[in-house]
């Protein structure tokens, strides 16, 4: 996290898990690193289906508009989310898309790893892909600490599901791991 503001949107579709996902990323980063944050999400009146989005703000100091004007970090985990929100990443910004349902790249720039498909293959349950999302866009960004954003899934998770978040967050990291 080079800048004092450091501006993340995670944007898809309803049911894809990323109101759940911006939550999980601004505890981590505000309860567990100590970080100022601010969180904020909107969706579509379809709910699942229609377009959802959440954006984390974290800062070394205090926040004074809580929204993400220029994402320095574009998360998007379908091709309507890339090309609505693309164009609103910072010219030196760094855009994470889930290949498994993003195929048309505005920029050859883009950090292109299969979320839902690391789900499937990894865990067994593609709702896990959030927390794959989430695991890769920690080590992309430094953003958040893994140990925290860790914590930060094990508090969030249903009980019984533990094992099953840590093997998605490990999956993530993992992905990443190619590109750092």
């Amino acid at each position: 996290m080079p800048t004092s503001r450091y501006e993340i949107r995670l944007a898809g579709s309803g049911g894809q898990g990323l109101i759940t996902a911006g939550i999980i990323l601004a505890e981590a980063a505000g309860i567990h690193d100590g970080k100022y944050v601010c969180q904020t999400q909107s969706y579509g009146p379809e709910a699942r289906g229609g377009a959802s989005k959440a954006e984390v703000v974290v800062s070394h100091e205090e926040i004074d508009y809580p929204k993400a004007i220029k994402p320095d970090l574009l998360l998007v985990m379908n091709q309507k989310s890339c090309d609505m929100y693309f164009f609103d990443l910072k010219p030196d910004g760094m855009l994470v898309v889930d290949s498994t349902f993003v195929k048309q790249l505005p920029t050859t720039k883009a950090i292109s790893i299969p979320f839902t498909h690391l789900a499937r293959v990894k865990t067994g349950k593609t709702m896990v892909a959030n927390i794959v999302a989430l695991g890769a866009l920690a080590a992309l960004s430094g953003a958040v600490s893994i140990k925290s954003l860790e914590t930060a899934v094990l508090k969030r998770v249903p009980p019984g599901t533990e094992d099953l978040n840590k093997g998605a967050l490990a999956a993530g990291i993992e992905a990443a791991k190619e590109f750092l």
